[in-house]
């Protein structure tokens, strides 16, 4: 599948000069900074330590104090996959090839993967997005109708309500099955040559992984919590329905709404449009002046820029967001922007909906 030329038009190399200037004269680098390093602690800080009182029995004192440390490690966990690691295994974390390593294997102390991550997201989900049968992140399985392309069943006239539950299960499916189901579609696509690694060295790899995970996470808080077993696995799901929740409208708020295109190829595989002008046309920014809202979800609320710029850290997607809206709207092309958080959360609702109702 090609996209088209740039056509002549020129607008994202005009849009790449008007960024690298914006560097070059403020004398900054496109990568992480000190408040990058400083969230990195706060959010590490967010996960660990609730669940080191867990361990340690601080949690056992109130059941309310119990379920809120899980609380607080779900909220970390968010915070650590859009601000910690989503950077770093973009590149963009530092400019140091060896830190951003490290920092990106963050992700698989929390529950996750890197090399299924690196494909789904960096891979498909931002060359491809929105592209039916290329963008894994609107495939979701027969219970949700994300694009208008795909298949509609009977269930999802209701998905705009049981929508919001199945998005608490998201991080339970990464943390049990979905990495190893997806290593085994990846080997089949000839995916994992391109993060240089063979099938069973994942399968191992990963296997450790969530070793470590479970065991920290599920049965060192069994042994040593002081809390019943049944109340430290109703924790672990308050952790993952929060995470998974969040994660999940962090990043269905920036492509499944109504404004959304959802392109198709030609017969012939092309895409009418080039991928940058296709990026406008997918993607859409949510709150962009609330600043809890950039500094928690790591910038991800400004996802026209994190499309364009994968390479450049969140920490300036707030001044570069003025460039490309004014390099867009000199080229005549659309700059799709929610204006609040919550009203970015109805729109998604809306298209759920449609999706469920339009044939």
């Amino acid at each position: 599948m090609r996209f088209a030329p740039k056509n002549g038009e020129g607008f994202y190399d005009t849009l790449k000069k008007n960024i690298d200037d914006f560097f070059k004269q403020n004398n900054i680098a496109p990568t992480g900074n000190r408040g990058l390093y400083l969230k990195t602690v706060a959010m590490l800080s967010l996960f660990f330590i609730p669940g080191f009182l867990i361990i340690f029995g601080v949690g056992a004192v109130s059941p309310y104090l119990f379920f809120g440390l899980w609380f607080l490690m779900g909220l970390g966990m968010v915070g650590i996959g859009c601000s910690v690691h989503h950077d770093s295994n973009h590149g963009s974390y530092s400019s140091n090839k060896t830190v951003n390593k490290i920092i990106g294997d963050i992700v698989n102390v929390v529950g996750g993967y890197d090399v299924t991550w690196r494909i789904q997201h960096n891979i498909l989900h931002h060359t491809y997005t929105n592209i039916e049968g290329l963008d894994e992140d609107i495939e979701v399985g027969g219970l949700m109708r994300f694009s208008p392309h795909s298949k509609k069943h009977k269930l999802h006239r209701f998905q705009h309500i049981y929508a919001w539950f199945l998005y608490c299960l998201l991080t339970l499916q990464w943390v049990t099955y979905k990495d190893y189901r997806l290593l085994f579609i990846y080997e089949k696509r000839g995916l994992l040559k391109k993060e240089r690694i063979s099938l069973r060295k994942a399968l191992i790899e990963l296997s450790i992984y969530k070793v470590i995970y479970f065991g920290y996470v599920l049965v060192l808080p069994i042994i040593f919590s002081g809390m019943p077993w049944q109340y430290v696995v109703a924790g672990f799901l308050v952790l993952h329905f929060t995470a998974g929740l969040g994660l999940s409208l962090i990043f269905q708020l920036a492509h499944v709404l109504e404004s959304s295109d959802f392109p198709l190829p030609s017969e012939d595989r092309k895409m009418e449009n080039s991928w940058a002008i296709h990026q406008l046309l997918t993607t859409s920014d949510f709150s962009p002046r609330s600043h809890w809202v950039f500094w928690f979800v790591g910038g991800l609320n400004y996802q026209v820029e994190h499309h364009l710029f994968p390479h450049i850290s969140h920490v300036h997607y707030p001044q570069i967001a003025k460039i490309v809206k004014r390099t867009a709207e000199e080229y005549g092309l659309p700059y799709k922007v929610m204006p609040t958080f919550v009203f970015a959360i109805r729109q998604h609702a809306r298209m759920l909906k449609k999706m469920g109702t339009d044939n």
